[in-house]
């Protein structure tokens, strides 16, 4: 079934649906790794986003059970070169194009993705729109222009939790907070809150694996709620969308900082930044992949990390902060700490899922500035 990918400058590309009738719009975006398609669609930071893959064949391996970072497919469409239709792993238990179908989510191949991925290279992440009902491209252009920018987005609030959760060693459990808005901690760990702003599992199962007693809640969550939840840190997640449009949780982040010892990855990062006064700005395409160097500088240490963001912090505009870490491929800031409080930031995803363990060191960097700040 013939289908068109139309882009907001009025560029378009023709393909295939591997998943029938249907169209699907967002900001078009290219990521780089050669696997992790499964990591891929269920990372709630691609909310509003159609994802195109670099690599040429995707779903050689087909989908199971244990590699989501999510409880659903996340992405607007999924753009590849050649599908594979027929998987071969033993732990396969579903096809992508099924996989995808089940889900409602759109599937195109025969794009040439070398040509969209310098496309969007050359002139930017942009909006764009997917359909097999248009038969003529440039209507479909006139329909892209109408959908919004990612810029002033607030895409945190479509996928974070209506409910504060613990991570049970499979999945998030739902809990009941006391009637007046404490709760009950039932480990011996360091108490830490985490904002589900889209968080993905893998930073659940790390945080957990460090000893950490773990609540997580609503990225609507305010100050004042998490005070009474009696917390010795505050963890802000990665998640979807413009952080500058998250003023609410710039608000509750600046006043919780000044009590608690804070981490960020991702967007928690982003927020850290707009939280100290500093202002964040849109990449021209953005960091999507598996294999993006980054620079420690305390040690010179590279890491190969995975990345999934397009948004940055501006350094400059931040006081009493240092670089802690950089990208090698565009020098844009990776990460930072401040001088005088006991926060930690970095805009890379040191949990994976998919992608190299470089960058899981964070975890202890964590555990070790709690340990400093707590005495245990």
């Amino acid at each position: 079934m013939k289908a068109f990918l139309a882009l907001e400058d009025g560029a378009w590309f023709e393909g295939t649906s591997f998943t029938g009738a249907g169209r699907a719009g967002g900001e078009v975006i290219f990521n780089t790794g050669m696997t992790g398609y499964q990591e891929v669609l269920t990372d709630p930071s691609y909310v509003g986003q159609m994802v195109c893959m670099t690599y040429p064949h995707i779903g050689n391996y087909g989908v199971n059970l244990d590699d989501v970072e999510s409880d659903r497919i996340r992405v607007e469409a999924f753009i590849v070169k050649e599908c594979c239709k027929t998987p071969s792993n033993w732990r396969a238990k579903e096809s992508l194009p099924d996989y995808l179908t089940r889900h409602g989510v759109m599937g195109i191949e025969g794009v040439d993705t070398r040509a969209l991925t310098r496309h969007l290279r050359l002139h930017g992440a942009q909006r764009g729109m997917i359909s097999t009902e248009c038969k003529d491209p440039a209507d479909l252009v006139k329909q892209v222009k109408a959908l919004p920018p990612m810029e002033g987005l607030d895409l945190a609030s479509a996928v974070t939790p209506k409910e504060p959760y613990v991570w049970d060693g499979k999945g998030p459990r739902t809990v009941t907070l006391n009637p007046d808005g404490s709760y009950d901690w039932p480990g011996t760990g360091p108490r830490v809150v985490a904002f589900d702003c889209g968080i993905k599992w893998n930073i659940l199962r790390l945080l957990v694996a460090e000893g950490i007693d773990l609540l997580v809640v609503p990225a609507f969550f305010t100050a004042e709620q998490v005070r009474k939840l009696s917390p010795e840190s505050i963890f802000l997640s990665s998640g979807p969308g413009d952080p500058a449009a998250l003023q609410d949780m710039v608000h509750a982040t600046s006043l919780l900082i000044e009590d608690y010892p804070t981490a960020g990855i991702c967007l928690g990062h982003q927020l850290l930044g707009l939280a100290l006064g500093g202002k964040t700005f849109k990449l021209k395409f953005g960091h999507h992949g598996l294999n993006h160097p980054v620079k420690e500088l305390s040690t010179g240490h590279i890491e190969i990390s995975s990345q999934n963001h397009g948004f940055c912090v501006d350094l400059s505009t931040l006081k009493d902060v240092e670089l802690t870490h950089v990208n090698l491929n565009d020098n844009t800031l990776e990460g930072f700490a401040h001088t005088k409080k006991p926060i930690i930031a970095i805009q890379y995803h040191p949990e994976a899922g998919p992608g190299p363990h470089d960058s899981r060191s964070f975890f202890k960097r964590y555990r070790e500035m709690l340990r400093r700040e707590l005495g245990r």
